[in-house]
């Protein structure tokens, strides 16, 4: 692109000059025709014949020149025509390349990804997350064991307004049950004594005389 930039400013300028020698021509032409007229008024006819002479140079190397700029014009207008082109094509490759870099980036990133995703399997990070996982919920469901244990027994957390209400009403269970208890056995130490004292008397009454005398002998001879 450089080096096209660079011959279409050398033709350009090669053009301009060719222009402007073209106008110098034209105007020498003119200058001699001038010469001419005033040769001849002068009545100098050949002064007059060699300044029209002079004239026609200079207006054939102003024709000439007028050929090769109409040439190199359309010259021109191809070179700058294709510069154009070259550059719209310059500018398309760079952005095709910038694409393809960023597309080429994504790819590499993209295959890490995959890569290390298809490694995770077996002995890795993953299953080490799983197995923590599982061990954690292995201890909540411990500790809600435990809770639903300790509500079921009625053992509370120490200290909480809960153990605290609970101990109040087992101590009062507890008083109630013992007091139930002990007139239960009063009950049954009474009812005990009755039954002894009628099989007393009922054996009483069931003795003989006889018995009852060796009885009283006994006694007597045991100082009772």
């Amino acid at each position: 692109m450089v080096k096209v930039r660079q011959s279409y400013a050398e033709v350009t300028a090669t053009q301009r000059r060719m222009m402007k020698a073209k106008e110098q021509a034209e105007a020498l032409a003119q200058d001699w025709y001038k010469r001419a007229q005033l040769a001849l008024e002068a009545g100098n006819e050949e002064l007059a014949r060699e300044a029209l002479s002079r004239k026609q140079q200079q207006t054939d190397e102003a024709n000439a020149l007028k050929v090769q700029i109409d040439q190199q014009a359309a010259s021109i207008d191809k070179l700058y025509e294709g510069m154009q082109m070259l550059e719209k094509k310059i500018l398309e490759s760079k952005a095709k390349k910038e694409q393809m870099v960023a597309r080429a980036r994504t790819a590499q990133s993209t295959q890490k990804v995959n890569d290390m995703l298809g490694g995770l399997t077996g002995s890795t990070s993953m299953d080490a997350f799983t197995r923590m996982e599982e061990k954690v919920e292995s201890l909540e469901a411990a500790a809600e064991v435990s809770a639903e244990m300790g509500r079921v027994g009625g053992n509370a957390l120490p200290g909480s307004a809960e153990s605290s209400l609970e101990s109040q009403f087992k101590a009062l269970e507890a008083s109630s049950t013992v007091d139930d208890e002990l007139k239960a056995m009063k009950g049954l130490l009474s009812g005990s004594s009755e039954d002894k004292s009628k099989s007393s008397e009922s054996s009483a009454k069931a003795s003989s005389p006889e018995v009852e005398d060796e009885l009283a002998k006994l006694k007597k001879d045991a100082g009772l």
